[in-house]
């Protein structure tokens, strides 16, 4: 049985995780102790990342409108993720982490630039 590590939930809405092959649909947990992703099809595939844990969380930033799709880094890897609010999602992680690690992270425009014309 799944046993949720936080204590108080803030958030809790559906999304996508992009871990291993193929995606999976779930509902995420927002919370005082970590954030949380629980799969549809079987809830003891979650994935439990404490915000102690985090090094980097952040999402592609385009003007005002904020990408669905979001990353987290951790010692323990990459975790890619989607939710229709992405944007509440890092706002709580920044009460949670600090601004220093909630990041806006390039476009594919930007990382194609810099690949090909160099660190500016």
């Amino acid at each position: 049985m799944a046993q949720s590590l936080n204590k108080t939930i803030t958030l809790q809405t559906t999304g996508v995780s992009y871990l291993g092959i193929g995606s999976k649909v779930g509902k995420f947990l927002v919370g005082d102790q970590a954030i949380e992703f629980y799969p549809d099809t079987n809830v003891e595939q979650y994935i439990q990342i404490p915000w102690t844990s985090i090094q980097q969380m952040g999402a592609n930033v385009s003007g005002k409108s904020i990408s669905r799709h979001f990353e987290i880094l951790t010692d323990q890897g990459k975790f890619l993720f989607a939710s229709k609010d992405s944007g509440r999602i890092l706002k709580i992680a920044r009460q949670e982490l600090g601004n220093d690690k909630v990041v806006k992270l390039p476009t594919l425009l930007q990382t194609i630039g810099k690949k090909l014309f160099g660190k500016r």
